[in-house]
């Protein structure tokens, strides 16, 4: 884009502001979402623990137990990894945000390779961003399936158990 477009058209310059801006306030959304499904996990893990906690189970309620504490302990982990690419795409979008706010800025100085290196660091950035939010959505992708297991099994488990006590 050339120089003079930034500086004979304003809407050029908040064309190139709005996106990066737009991104930063979805990856903002990503985030809370990603720290409730987090806090989520935690008490889930809690829930678990109670229950272990109880006593008299049977070696396959145990087996059982345990192997939904190894996915929840699992998810966690997925949500951590993609809280961490959600952050890294929130300060690549603000980042890019700003350094395309100093390239308009500096477009009425005429300073052409100024404004291509400005230009390069932004989409840099964007495209960092961009990775950072594919990363992030696929570990929550892999998290959620891990809780459709989760609740897959204890699904079957309250039929089986509602099975016994309609047999009695």
């Amino acid at each position: 884009m050339e120089t003079t477009s930034f500086a004979q058209s304003p809407f050029a310059a908040l064309t190139f502001i709005a996106a990066p801006a737009l991104l930063t306030n979805a990856s903002s959304v990503l985030a809370l979402s990603t720290i409730n499904r987090m806090l989520r996990t935690g008490e889930r893990m809690h829930d678990l623990f109670v229950r272990s906690e109880v006593g008299g189970a049977s070696a396959a309620e145990s087996a059982w137990l345990v192997e939904q504490v190894n996915r929840v302990e699992r998810q966690a982990a997925l949500l951590l990894g993609a809280l961490y690419s959600i952050y890294v795409a929130l300060a690549a979008f603000a980042c890019a945000t700003l350094v395309t706010l100093l390239g308009a800025s500096l477009a009425h100085f005429d300073g052409a390779l100024s404004l291509r290196v400005l230009a390069g660091i932004g989409v840099l950035l964007g495209v960092i961003g961009v990775g950072g939010l594919v990363v992030g959505c696929i570990n929550l992708f892999r998290a959620t399936q891990l809780s459709l297991v989760n609740i897959r099994e204890e699904g079957a488990l309250v039929r089986q158990r509602q099975a016994r006590s309609q047999d009695k």
